[in-house]
């Protein structure tokens, strides 16, 4: 018999001679320790049908060196032992840690004992257990010895005991240390207490006295929980009694991102794509790095939030609507405990959430929106809520929730009130104590507040404030008084003689900054002005006047979310309206060259000079000149019209390099950056908007970094999806199919090119759709098509970007052997170079020839200048001929294969170097072993790491030694590029292990 069910035999004893009225007994169930039977929020969880958690066996995410100190602390006995703290807000792990670090320890040998308390008003009948000890009724000190490691007692000790108890709570206590430290003396232990600022007063007193006891003699002691005020004198005691105190930290974004990674595979058995953990973190603010919040984010999730792209898993939702599950008792006691949780509180956080979902609002007049009814009590709970930071406060006096999770899980409740209808009153009656116009200057604020109370308001009262509003923060706050103009756009009528000054302004603040989503509003009071339903087409002509810098912004913002002209109905009567404008035909007709809309007949310039119409202060507008849209037109075409585009300019308004770049992005159809190179400070767009995020894939293409292109790609796509806005990014799909058909993923490569439509002749379309259908096995066919899209792409006048697709038709024609194909693709490259002569179809023309002619030296040249403008998929291609016919093969296919490691490039790449190898009679180079193909053994030991097991545990299973698995993980992490247990078990739950595995190590072989 173990000294704890010794222990608890007597206190049985004990208990029945003392229970009698008026006399107050714990019972013996273990109700302080309940933190310990809770399932881990760190690590993997899995919900069950029943709704029950099961915990799975891993490692802790994120906490590898507090387990690591804490197990140190369990192991430290004798002179060496201490008292640790380890101490962090609700939520952060800290009974994950103490349970992680108890198993490690207790593996490697130490003996582990927990020690509770007992909890006031429990229920008398309730059932003693078997595994806990009561110390006494005044005290309710527990103990558990869940591995069976404390020696029996003899039957003098049981006898002392039951006497000391008899005796009162010094006296049991006192021989309670002694029989513990009599067990330590035979084996030693450490003790490990949870949640100690849940301990009732008297136990934390009798913990701190047995401190005191414990230090001297060597046991060490971890205890764990929240840091508390210093008023509580239980906990001070406590504190000032470590020796150590582990704070938890949040935990860092790649951590984040790899708890979120696992449990979405877990439950959806698909992984996350990284953009979700960062929504995660910014729907959290002050609670991003706490594991409890992220994984109540992430349970509130279904299927219908997330689509699936490239078998990963994308929000669909913006990260203000991500939500905490929690109850709603507990919503408010999340991050922050000590916060009351009446029913004033919850409906004052309730309301404000409300409200903040669609306005402002300030400290000043925050009272204004409750119910008439007890709006004082809510004032106080308001209140509250800020002193106690649920609620916070900026410089200018707007509240906002430091938790957006729990402003979207508030707004889920239901809410008695007519908030809007409160708001709308206390408008009304500020108007008309000051004027609607006077109200709008002084409260702007109150705009957005004005346009969610809707027809409650008056538009008599209503557009004069908004207006008043938005000119006040024009210059302040430019989103409110964007939403303000709309606002008073969508109140006013196309007959009232405000609404073309309106636009005008309207549309030249949302220019200014870049702002497309609110150039795209103006779309609907701009239609209506223009195509008014019962006017005569003459009379709208003559309406029209004005208008031009209007509708030229409206196709401005349409291109830069990829959204044609004539997407549908209303933007097609639009477009055909805006149409007759010059501005915007022009616009319109360069959207079209960029693949964004159909090809248009382009305007007619006069060819001796084109008049610039601009006013005076569109130089600083980001809108393009007549002549800088007519160069970024002419940059598509031929190298004539560039050059007699050119003319039109001032001498020092564009230089060589900005002409390169210009060229560079018209041959990946990248309209962002076109502008930027032409308008150069001028150029404003919002970051988010498909034209911009292009870019940026396009740069990461280039560059090499074809995981953060297809990233990328994802992000543009759910925006497409989900935003109403946007566009359909037919471009962003095309690179992101040549990227996958390079990495020999053809069925990704087929999902995203079945989105583009066929029309689309675009060369960066054409080259997807040749990569697509040759890898499919119709080679015949993708050379022929390849050679009619390249032919079509000049009949429009896209010269662009056509080089690239017949360098792809003459290399996998020289590698199918088609000599006179060659020879033909050969000689229109040279005509296309004659015609456009950009940098890149000279280096084209020199690695064409360089193929066709097995002519190193142009080979040679054209490597050096693809290296210097950095295209590294190019690069590769080039690196790959320079193997076949230069004197050094072995050079150019280890450069061949390094970049292609970095591309991640797959089966048709491998077919290419081992056709060059053979040729040239070498070996394939080895690529690092991080890629080399794991072992049914490799297998077997990541599955065991994955699932939580320690070194002795794999050792057991596979019948060696601690140290032989050490070292096996060792040469595990290093071919994996691993750099942890953690990234081991996240790269292989996210399938990135395998794929990686899978890919370029095939070459090892040869």
């Amino acid at each position: 018999m173990s000294v704890v069910d010794t222990l608890w035999t007597a206190a049985a004893c004990v208990r029945r001679q003392l229970l009698a009225p008026g006399v107050p007994f714990i019972s013996g169930q273990v109700k302080g320790t309940e933190s310990f039977r809770e399932p881990s929020l760190l690590q993997v969880e899995e919900n069950e049908r029943s709704g029950a958690v099961r915990q799975q066996r891993g490692a802790v995410i994120g906490r590898d060196g507090a387990v690591r100190d804490v197990v140190e602390a369990l192991r430290a006995t004798g002179e060496a032992a201490r008292v640790l703290l380890v101490t962090a807000e609700a939520g952060m792990g800290k009974t994950a840690v103490l349970e992680q670090a108890r198993r490690a320890a207790a593996q490697d040998g130490a003996a582990v004992v927990r020690l509770g308390w007992e909890l006031d008003g429990e229920d008398e009948d309730s059932e003693d257990t078997a595994d806990a000890f009561v110390l006494d009724a005044g005290c309710g000190l527990t103990v558990e010895d869940p591995d069976g490691c404390l020696p029996p007692l003899t039957a003098a000790r049981r006898a002392q005991l039951r006497a000391a108890v008899r005796e009162g709570w010094a006296s049991a206590l006192s021989a309670f240390s002694e029989v513990l430290m009599e067990a330590f003396r035979q084996t030693p232990f450490a003790l490990v207490v949870d949640g100690v600022e849940r301990m009732p007063q008297r136990s934390a007193d009798a913990l701190a006295l047995l401190l005191r006891v414990f230090r001297p003699r060597g046991v060490p002691v971890v205890m764990a929980g929240r840091p508390g005020p210093a008023a509580e004198p239980g906990h001070a005691r406590l504190t000032d009694a470590a020796d150590q105190v582990l704070e938890l930290p949040p935990l860092q974004p790649a951590d984040v991102a790899t708890l979120v990674d696992v449990h979405v595979t877990r439950r959806f058995g698909r992984p996350a794509e990284s953009a979700l953990a960062d929504a995660v973190s910014r729907a959290l603010g002050t609670l991003a790095g706490n594991p409890r919040a992220v994984l109540s984010v992430l349970d509130a999730l279904d299927e219908q939030d997330l689509v699936e792209l490239d078998g990963r898993l994308c929000l669909t939702l913006p990260h203000k609507r991500l939500r905490l599950t929690t109850g709603t008792a507990e919503l408010l006691r999340f991050g922050w405990p000590d916060t009351p949780t009446d029913s004033r509180t919850i409906k004052a956080a309730t309301v404000t959430a409300c409200v903040l979902n669609h306005a402002d609002m300030h400290v000043d007049d925050a009272f204004t929106m409750m119910p008439s009814t007890g709006a004082r009590s809510l004032e106080y709970a308001l209140n509250h809520l800020i002193k106690d930071g649920i609620l916070t406060v900026d410089p200018q006096g707007r509240l906002s929730f430091a938790v957006p999770a729990l402003a979207a899980a508030l707004r889920t409740l239901p809410l008695q009130g007519d908030v809007q209808g409160n708001s709308a009153r206390y408008i009304k009656r500020l108007a008309d104590k000051l004027g609607a116009e006077v109200t709008g200057r002084g409260h702007p604020w109150l705009a957005d507040r004005v346009a969610a109370s809707g027809s409650r308001l008056d538009d008599a009262l209503a557009v004069p404030l908004l207006l008043a509003a938005a000119r006040q923060e024009a210059r302040t706050n430019w989103p409110r008084s964007a939403r303000a103009y709309a606002a008073a756009l969508h109140r006013l009528t196309p007959q009232d003689q405000r609404v073309r000054g309106v636009l005008h302004e309207a549309s030249s603040l949302s220019l200014r900054h870049g702002d497309h989503e609110g150039l795209l509003a103006l779309g609907k009071p701009l239609l209506a002005l223009l195509d008014p339903p019962h006017t005569e087409h003459t009379e709208g002509v003559e309406r029209a006047a004005g208008l031009s810098s209007v509708a030229a912004a409206w196709v401005w913002a349409a291109l830069h979310e990829h959204r044609a002209p004539c997407a549908d109905s209303d933007h097609r009567r639009l477009g055909k309206l805006a149409g007759r404008f010059p501005a915007a035909a022009r616009l319109a007709a360069l959207g079209g060259l960029y693949g964004i809309g159909p090809l248009s007949a382009r305007p007619a310039e006069a060819s001796h000079h084109i008049l610039d119409t601009s006013g005076p202060g569109h130089r600083r507008m980001p809108l393009p000149k007549p002549t800088e849209l007519h160069l970024m037109t002419a940059a598509v075409g031929s190298h004539t019209e560039l050059s007699r585009a050119r003319q039109h300019l001032p001498p020092d308004a564009v230089d060589d390099h900005t002409l390169d770049q210009l060229r560079s992005a018209a041959a990946y159809a990248d309209l962002a950056d076109a502008l930027a190179a032409v308008l150069g400070d001028r150029y404003v767009a919002a970051p988010e908007g498909i034209a911009v995020q292009y870019r940026g894939m396009v740069r990461d293409y280039l560059s090499g970094e074809w995981d953060a292109a297809l990233t990328a790609a994802r992000r543009i796509e759910v925006r497409s999806r989900t935003h109403a806005a946007a566009g359909t990014p037919h471009l962003p799909r095309a690179l992101a199919a040549e990227i996958h058909c390079a990495r020999g993923d053809v069925a990704h490569a087929t999902t995203w090119l079945d989105l583009v439509p066929d029309t689309l002749t675009h060369p960066l379309t054409a080259r997807a759709r040749l990569a697509v259908r040759y890898w499919s096995g119709r080679r015949e066919e993708a050379l022929e098509e390849g050679r009619h899209d390249a032919r079509q792409a000049r009949k429009n006048g896209q010269l662009a970007g056509v080089e690239r697709l017949l360098l792809r038709i003459l290399s996998l024609a020289a590698q199918s052997d088609q000599p006179y194909t060659v020879q033909q693709v050969l000689e229109e490259v040279e005509t296309l170079h004659d015609e456009a002569a950009t940098p890149m179809t000279h280096e084209v023309l020199l690695l064409a020839r360089g193929i066709a002619h097995h002519d190193a030296d142009s080979a040679l040249t054209a490597h050096r200048l693809i290296k210097l403008r950095g295209d590294v998929h190019l690069s590769v291609i080039c690196c790959l001929w320079l193997t076949r016919v230069a004197d050094d093969p072995r050079r150019w296919l280890a450069e061949a294969v390094g970049d292609a490691h970095t591309l991640g490039l797959g089966g048709p790449f491998r077919t290419a170097v081992t056709r060059a190898a053979q040729q040239r009679n070498i070996p394939v180079p080895r690529l690092r072993q991080g890629h080399q193909k794991l072992t049914e053994l490799d297998i077997r030991l990541v599955r065991m790491v994955t699932d939580g097991a320690s070194n002795r545990q794999i050792a057991a299973e596979l019948a060696c030694s601690p140290k032989t698995v050490e070292q096996r993980l060792t040469r595990l992490f290093q071919r994996t590029g691993s750099r942890s247990r953690r990234e081991l078990t996240a790269a292989w739950l996210n399938g990135s292990l395998t794929q990686a595995a899978l890919g370029p190590a095939g070459l090892d072989d040869h």
